[in-house]
């Protein structure tokens, strides 16, 4: 079968006006994506080269000398090893609870419309509230926790006033915030798994534990590669939180990356060090997502 040369033209034609119609749907997207996103990290690069502009001083070109000042600037070595370590204990518990709630309101039972309400509300409320709250839980002598350690005639805890327990005070709060969020995730991929394998693994007498682990939890892998993704931006990008409860203190054990960021840009003014924290920020969490991509990306099972 021949194409005649009159028809090769109509064709790359038609082939030409479906490329500008699939790139002028998406332009929209694509100039807010460069607008709100990759233009602010490629300023904030630029940014970071130079010196703070002070007075009549105007900024000066000083090439990697705030990257070599974040090597000798303890509170930043602190900021970034509290930051770690946040990310290391919230982000595996956030999700294990999350997926534990998913599977516990899977099922059609009496009171799982109202259990899924009270395990997502958590993330529905403003971190003013959700500070507030937790507050009152550590408050030292008469917050909740400390009445329920004097009912036992334990000693009363500050439980935000002493650096070896504030830390991971913030990361119960985050826990309880993020774990409901998550869920309505995992919730969503679990209703989206056909009936029928439960059935056909029922039927062929596989335990729950068995089922879970070599049909679900498989299913699941690209929802869980989702909710990794944006566990660990959340775990990055916590500021509010840290300045509602603690602001930091005691003795900047609860102040993490992107609170000094914040403190080092708004309150002493110098926006390009600030700028060279930020970009510090970026590679670590671009880092952070081409690792689990490349570990759990071949893992996943997309349908």
């Amino acid at each position: 079968m021949t194409i005649s040369h009159s028809a090769l033209p109509a064709a790359r034609h038609k082939h030409f006006s479906l490329q500008l119609y699939g790139y002028l749907l998406v332009l929209p997207a694509l100039v807010f994506l460069i607008t709100f996103t990759h233009y602010p990290a490629l300023a904030t690069v630029w940014e970071s080269v130079f010196s703070a502009a002070h007075n009549n001083r105007p900024a000066q070109f000083v090439g990697l000398e705030n990257y070599r000042a974040l090597l000798d600037d303890e509170t930043f070595i602190l900021a970034l090893r509290n930051n770690l370590l946040y990310a290391a204990i919230t982000i595996p518990l956030a999700v294990g609870l999350a997926l534990l709630m998913a599977l516990a309101v899977n099922r059609r039972m009496r009171g799982t419309a109202f259990a899924r309400a009270a395990f997502f509300i958590p993330s529905l409320l403003p971190m003013v509230a959700i500070a507030n709250l937790w507050l009152f839980f550590y408050t030292p002598q008469v917050g909740l926790l400390n009445q329920l350690l004097a009912m036992f005639s334990l000693p009363a805890v500050n439980w935000l006033g002493d650096p070896d327990s504030a830390l991971y005070c913030l990361m119960a709060v985050s826990v309880w915030r993020e774990a409901g969020f998550f869920m309505i995730f995992y919730l969503a991929a679990l209703q989206q798994i056909d009936p029928k394998l439960a059935e056909a693994a029922e039927i062929e007498g596989a335990s729950r534990g068995y089922f879970f682990r070599r049909i679900q939890w498989p299913l699941l892998m690209p929802t869980t590669l989702f909710i990794l993704i944006n566990a660990s931006m959340n775990a990055f990008r916590i500021v509010d939180q840290v300045i509602a409860m603690t602001n930091g203190g005691p003795d900047n054990s609860t102040s993490l990356l992107l609170f000094y960021i914040y403190r080092t840009a708004f309150s002493y003014w110098d926006l390009p060090y600030a700028s060279a924290m930020t970009t510090v920020l970026l590679v670590i969490l671009a880092s952070i997502a081409l690792i689990k991509f490349n570990l759990l990306d071949k893992r996943a099972h997309y349908q």
